[in-house]
């Protein structure tokens, strides 16, 4: 299939699809002519790139985890530790923001909500009158 194909087929602009081929993580056939030929298992492939990026993961290190997905890599114990320090890195970001929402929590429990028929100060309610 070609790019505006793909482009379609997974929701990702062209420019995008290009960038990810100029990272080396997206590797088309071209034809005689120049024009890039994709395969079904890019739409795959360009799944996994999105859920990766979303997950903060930058360019070079989502080439090499398509790298041990895929088997190309063939050093599959570097692929093993190298997810699994991307793995404790994540976790490490998950535990952070948790305890970032507790203490926000405690925050909100030991504040009163505002009373939404009081009127706001100034002498204007909430609805702009006087």
């Amino acid at each position: 299939m070609k790019i505006g194909e793909l482009a379609d087929r997974t929701g990702v602009s062209v420019r995008s699809l290009r960038y990810y081929e100029e990272k080396g993580v997206l590797a088309p056939d071209r034809t005689y002519s120049g024009y890039r030929i994709f395969a079904d298992s890019d739409i795959h492939r360009v799944a996994h790139i999105q859920t990766l990026l979303a997950a903060g993961l930058g360019m070079d290190l989502i080439g090499e985890i398509l790298a041990c997905l895929s088997g190309e890599s063939l050093l599959l114990d570097d692929c093993r530790e190298r997810l699994m320090a991307e793995r404790r890195r994540i976790t490490g970001d998950i535990d952070q923001l948790t305890h970032t929402r507790s203490l926000l929590d405690e925050l909100l429990a030991t504040t009163a909500a505002p009373d939404p028929s009081a009127p706001e100060v100034g002498g204007r309610d909430r609805l702009g009158g006087g």
